[in-house]
């Protein structure tokens, strides 16, 4: 049996984690063999592949990105897009493929299994956490570690100079590492997407702080909104899945708060320092276990299906569930952490 392998959408910390344990169990256990696709779904959109097998995958452990490559492409929306990745397995003779990756790719390999019949395995990544079926995504420690140092160093410095500090962390649609990193470094305010804000209850619990001689930490999700106003937007772009580029948020809060309160407020956007570097042991560990199991389901022909974490077992999902609907950060967890508010 040939395998092909793919990551797409963005990089993540403990995608090469996959692909070797994907590599070794399948040709040392299973004798398979294996096809290493470029970028995304543009490398069986175009036939684009790199050589895959256990040399190609030695010293990747802690390395962090995708050697393979990786791109928001969606096959769905390219012209003939199906037919050109049929006919491409069919060439490069790839009897299943395990595609790696968040929402989108598992979407679109979710369609590719149900409506046409590609024998897909998916594997949920995502540093955002926003996966349903799954406790946890890879990745996402990661994430939470780089900004909870990130939130610590800050303390200092705010408190050297008596200023607000904003510090603006990845989250879409959900709020968990702002949640996770906030509760984590000692933030005074967490803001996040499921829970729209009200700038003056933010600015009352600066002030708050301040009075108890502190500096305030605010911790804002990029996808977090006002009440009475609408997403920050970087610009108007749409991405192939037509996706909104996110930004702003942080600087329009600081400025905000420097405004109403006459405290001096200071913006630090972390951006894509949350998926990069080497990835935390805890997810080199996530992954390994998922690329074992993945490889586990192409041998016992079980396609259409998603490995995930449940507790501390690795289980199979269908590939819908997971892609149903956004796993978000429920209310009352969210209430749970405002008594540090202020």
């Amino acid at each position: 049996m040939r395998v092909g392998v793919l990551t797409g959408g963005g990089d993540c910390p403990g995608l090469n984690a996959v692909i070797r344990a994907v590599v070794r169990k399948g040709v040392q256990e299973y004798g398979y063999e294996f096809t290493g696709f470029r970028d995304g779904w543009r490398g069986p959109l175009d036939g684009v592949t790199v050589p895959l097998d256990i040399p190609a995958v030695r010293g990747i452990l802690p390395r962090g990105g995708t050697v393979l490559g990786s791109s928001r492409t969606n096959p769905l929306n390219e012209r003939d897009g199906i037919r050109r990745i049929t006919d491409n397995l069919a060439a490069l003779g790839v009897d299943a493929l395990i595609t790696i990756g968040g929402e989108d790719t598992l979407g679109v390999a979710t369609r590719l299994t149900e409506e046409y019949g590609v024998p897909c395995v998916g594997v949920p990544k995502t540093i955002d956490n926003d996966l349903s079926a799954t406790d946890y995504t890879f990745g996402f420690d990661t994430a939470v570690g780089i900004a909870t140092e990130a939130i610590d160093r800050l303390h200092t410095t705010a408190e050297s100079h008596m200023r607000v500090l904003v510090v603006e962390v990845m989250g879409r649609h959900s709020g968990w590492i702002a949640l996770h990193s906030g509760l984590a470094g000692g933030a005074n305010v967490i803001l996040i997407p499921e829970h729209p804000f009200d700038v003056d209850q933010v600015c009352a619990w600066v002030t708050s702080r301040f009075r108890a001689s502190y500096a305030p930490i605010v911790v804002v999700a990029e996808g977090a909104v006002p009440r009475d106003g609408d997403l920050v937007l970087k610009d108007q772009s749409l991405d192939a899945f037509g996706h909104v580029r996110l930004s702003g948020v942080g600087e329009r809060l600081a400025l905000e708060i420097e405004k109403r309160t006459g405290k001096e407020a200071r913006t630090t956007v972390l951006g894509h320092v949350q998926r990069g570097g080497t990835p935390s042991a805890y997810d080199r560990w996530l992954a390994t276990r998922f690329g074992l199991h993945a490889i586990d389901c192409v041998r016992d022909g079980d396609f259409g299906t998603m490995v995930a974490l449940q507790g501390t077992n690795i289980v199979r999902v269908p590939m819908a569930d997971a892609t149903a609907q956004l796993k978000t950060v429920p209310p009352s967890l969210y209430e749970e952490v405002g008594v540090f508010f202020g």
